[in-house]
């Protein structure tokens, strides 16, 4: 399928410009027809969005929407190494991490979050596996992290 920069649009979904890396690392690494993103969190245009812990100062539902930032915010790597979210054929893997109060157990609701908006973007082909953990902190307290593979069209 070749319509996902449309079904973008017709979502009301903006990507936003490739997140800059904070660290000493690429946003996105291609190798062979798979491209691996590198942990993304929960930033628009370079302001972080959402911080703390889900169970303390986040409720499950910010974590939900702070994962949906995320899985945008590896989209826009992808695409900013690709040229286009029409090249990608299909999510691979997403890992999620949650930066969880100590009695939170619901890590999978969060990541939920990007795994649903996957699917809505991109149908049978936004299925993927995936794991979901819960984390005592993330770098600059981000409440969540989340990295992906996705398979491209050379």
């Amino acid at each position: 399928m070749s319509g996902y920069e449309e079904r973008l649009k017709e979502m009301g979904v903006t990507l936003p410009r490739t997140p800059k890396s904070v660290g000493a690392y690429i946003p996105a690494k291609k190798v062979g027809n798979l491209v691996f993103c590198s942990g993304q969190g929960p930033s628009v245009e370079g302001k972080l969005i959402h911080t703390g812990k889900v169970g303390a100062q986040k409720t499950l539902e910010e974590g939900y929407e702070a994962a949906k930032i995320c899985a945008l915010n590896c989209l826009a790597a992808v695409k900013g190494l690709v040229g286009s979210v029409n090249k990608i054929e299909e999510i691979i893997q997403v890992r999620g991490f949650v930066n969880s109060a100590p009695d939170f157990g619901k890590q999978p609701e969060v990541i939920n979050g990007a795994s649903e908006l996957l699917e809505k973007i991109f149908g049978e082909k936004g299925k993927h596996a995936r794991c979901a953990l819960g984390t005592s902190s993330l770098p600059r307290d981000i409440t969540v992290e989340l990295e992906m593979i996705v398979k491209v069209r050379e």
